[in-house]
């Protein structure tokens, strides 16, 4: 098993009205010497935006900002934006969100060339609803099946199912293109899909869509295996690219008694081909233990969202039961290796 250093909670809930009711789920980025930390905020009207701090080491907060960085503006994110991711592609950070209207909650995006100045691009996964999307994969009866059940409980919170689409959440764009194209990651329940070779975000229409979903197994990359992920998962930080692939950091979801338990997850994509999986490890890279992580807003939370190396070091910024940030480390050595013991029969 892997030597997991809890570093315990970095950041709680501020006296400030955005953030008075938690604080969690942090987007993370080093740029020169100083870490960004990009986080949701929650308002007593739970209300949530992105607020933001600035960390001096991995673990030491050296400015938090009074006001948030982001708030809703527009409809489609009206009641809040959730779960920031960061990366930086060329010149420009892109921050993708899960942008709430009340019915929907669909993965937006945001792009700046300073951290400070922000354009909102809106949301650039699909806008379908539930009926749509199943009659787009019907061809596959196991697929649909499993989906069909995973979404009706959507469909059941649903009022207006015109205007009802189904949740398309942790948005991820890889931190560099391949081959020239844009990749990211996106979650349909119960699994994380990728969609790939895409020359610029405006190409994300429906004509690309269509034909996205008639080909949809084909883009599932991982779902489920193993016991502490039986419920669902969902992309959690950004890839991080290695020699031997992108190591991706994710969450997998147990239900226990009724009660959902989300643990932080470890798979390895290949470097060229990320739609193939090399290695997953079969146990929790670290799961609720402590008091932070087992009582708060929501129970037994482990919401991996942040990533930064530190030498070999690679430390992991998460909510912890949906109220507070908190940090662990681990060898990133040491993770390699035990995730080359654990490769994937592709065969």
């Amino acid at each position: 098993m892997l030597a997991i250093i809890r570093h315990g909670i970095l950041l709680t809930k501020g006296s400030n009205s955005f953030e008075s009711m938690g604080v969690m789920n942090p987007a993370a980025i080093k740029v020169k010497d100083k870490i960004y930390l990009f986080y949701r905020a929650v308002s007593e009207s739970n209300q949530s935006s992105i607020g933001y701090c600035i960390l001096s080491n991995a673990l030491k907060i050296e400015f938090r900002s009074r006001q948030p960085l982001l708030e809703a503006e527009f409809e489609f994110e009206s009641k809040g934006m959730e779960d920031p991711r960061i990366v930086k592609i060329e010149s420009m950070y892109y921050l993708s969100y899960t942008a709430f209207n009340g019915t929907n909650a669909l993965g937006a995006m945001a792009t700046s060339t300073d951290l400070t100045t922000w354009e909102k691009i809106g949301i650039i996964v699909p806008q379908i609803t539930y009926k749509e999307f199943l009659d787009y994969i019907s061809k596959n009866e196991t697929t649909r099946n499993k989906y069909k059940e995973h979404i009706e409980h959507e469909i059941n919170y649903k009022s207006n199912s015109d205007q009802s689409f189904i949740w398309d959440k942790n948005l991820i764009l890889f931190p560099r293109k391949i081959n020239d194209m844009f990749y990211f990651l996106h979650r349909i329940k119960p699994d994380i899909q990728i969609v790939v070779s895409v020359k610029k975000l405006e190409d994300l229409n429906k004509i690309f869509w269509e034909k996205y979903f008639s080909e949809f197994d084909q883009f599932i990359v991982l779902s489920p295996k193993y016991q502490h992920e039986s419920s669902y998962i969902g992309s959690g930080c950004p890839p991080i690219e290695t020699e031997q692939g992108w190591i991706l950091i994710y969450h997998g979801v147990e239900e226990v008694k009724k009660a959902l338990i989300y643990s932080a997850c470890v798979a390895l994509l290949d470097l060229e081909n990320p739609q193939k999986e090399i290695a997953r490890l079969p146990y929790p890279l670290f799961r609720p233990e402590q008091q932070w992580e087992l009582k708060g807003k929501v129970n037994n939370v482990c919401f991996p969202t942040g990533a930064i190396v530190e030498d070999d070091r690679l430390y992991l910024y998460y909510g912890a039961a949906d109220e507070r940030i908190a940090t662990v480390s681990v060898s990133l050595n040491a993770l390699m290796t035990e995730l080359q013991l654990n490769k994937i029969n592709n065969g």
